[in-house]
């Protein structure tokens, strides 16, 4: 897999985060999710809480390859493509928060593309400015730095939901009218704070892509991210033992651990698509990976509509429910049950923007971001 060929492995793994990312977050009710497709509750990392940090694992690569045209150094012409990406993701995805009813008074201000905007400019552009000893050097620092603000930024229980130092930098900055509320008390999982080792995920996917560009051999491509792979996943599983996994604080434990498991399974996938030529069930996810975040917008955007917009009367009740509510009681629950129905719910979502992914990759529309 030489330099100047598309890496499809990646394009994979793209579509195949997108697909869960679809999975995790439209399921028929919140009530009823099989366990591995939830978060963990607090401290913990699930398979769904392997999702977020996948993707931007993947920004990073993404930014190694895309930026190989500028000899992966940071130009003038690089760093305004860099900055005009960032701002234009970040607004997109308070846009979103905004949509359906654009109430300025309570929007969050926060959220997973205003995150991925700023993780990938800041990361985007370190990646570029340094050379590779340098980027370790500030990773490790990024890294230990965090776990330093965490651990002393909080009198008793750093790591808690209500104490941590993340929490409350966010409502310094914003106020608690413009702050996730899903845990119960204002804390935004997707935080300023908690952005900053976010950027080391990126880090580490593009440092990935570097091993993957220079090695031409197949087999020792994937036994050097073997290799990497399980370095990181034993370095965070023990870090994790005095700093634990948690997605909400992305915890410095978490990105060594998740881009440890990101990197396993692209090594998996390059086995089995580029060594062993198993290729044909990747199509479905080389067509989701071909539009990433404009499939995941517009999966925002429908969900939202058929959530608040589009109410269905119900006989019997004189109060309508809303098309998503509507699909799962009166047509997925019936047919499969609570749970399966549920699972089923999501599924049929990820076949519908599937194919909105595909009759795209037809017609060579390519949407970037």
């Amino acid at each position: 897999m030489g330099s100047s060929k598309r890496l499809i492995s990646l394009d994979v793994l793209r579509g195949l985060t997108i697909a869960l990312m679809i999975l995790v977050n439209t399921p028929g009710s919140w009530g009823f999710i099989y366990a591995p497709l939830r978060h963990a509750a607090w401290h913990g990392c699930t398979p769904t809480d392997l999702v977020f940090p996948f993707f931007l694992f993947i920004v990073g690569m993404s930014v190694f390859f895309s930026f190989k045209k500028y000899d992966t150094t940071l130009t003038k012409s690089a760093a305004l493509k860099i900055i005009k990406r960032t701002i234009i993701i970040f607004l997109i995805g308070l846009a979103l928060n905004l949509y359906p009813y654009f109430n300025f008074e309570k929007v969050r201000i926060m959220g997973v593309l205003q995150r991925i905007a700023l993780a990938y400019g800041v990361g985007a552009m370190l990646c570029l400015a340094l050379n590779r000893r340098r980027l370790l050097i500030v990773l490790t620092t990024i890294l230990l730095g965090y776990w330093a603000l965490l651990y002393f930024g909080a009198a008793s229980d750093p790591y808690s939901l209500e104490e941590n130092i993340a929490r409350r930098f966010d409502l310094f900055l914003f106020g608690e009218n413009h702050i996730y509320k899903g845990f119960g008390i204002p804390f935004d999982p997707e935080g300023v704070l908690s952005s900053l080792p976010a950027v080391g995920t990126v880090i580490i996917g593009y440092l990935i892509g570097q091993v993957v560009d220079i090695e031409t051999s197949l087999k020792l491509k994937i036994k050097k991210l073997l290799i990497y792979g399980v370095v990181m996943v034993i370095l965070g599983w023990t870090w994790s033992l005095v700093f634990p996994l948690n997605k909400p604080l992305w915890t410095s434990s978490y990105v060594l651990y998740t881009a440890g498991l990101g990197t396993l399974f692209l090594a998996l996938l390059i086995f089995i698509i580029d060594d062993r030529q198993y290729k044909i069930w990747a199509k479905p996810f080389v067509h989701f990976g071909s539009n990433p975040l404009f499939i995941f917008v517009f999966s925002g955007i429908y969900v939202k509509t058929i959530s608040y917009l589009i109410k269905i009367p119900v006989s019997g009740s004189s109060n309508p429910i809303s098309l998503y509510n509507y699909l799962y009681s009166k047509v997925f629950a019936p047919l499969f049950g609570n749970m399966n129905g549920s699972l089923m719910f999501a599924v049929s979502h990820i076949i519908v923007f599937w194919l909105i992914c595909y009759l795209l990759y037809r017609k060579k529309i390519f949407i970037k971001i």
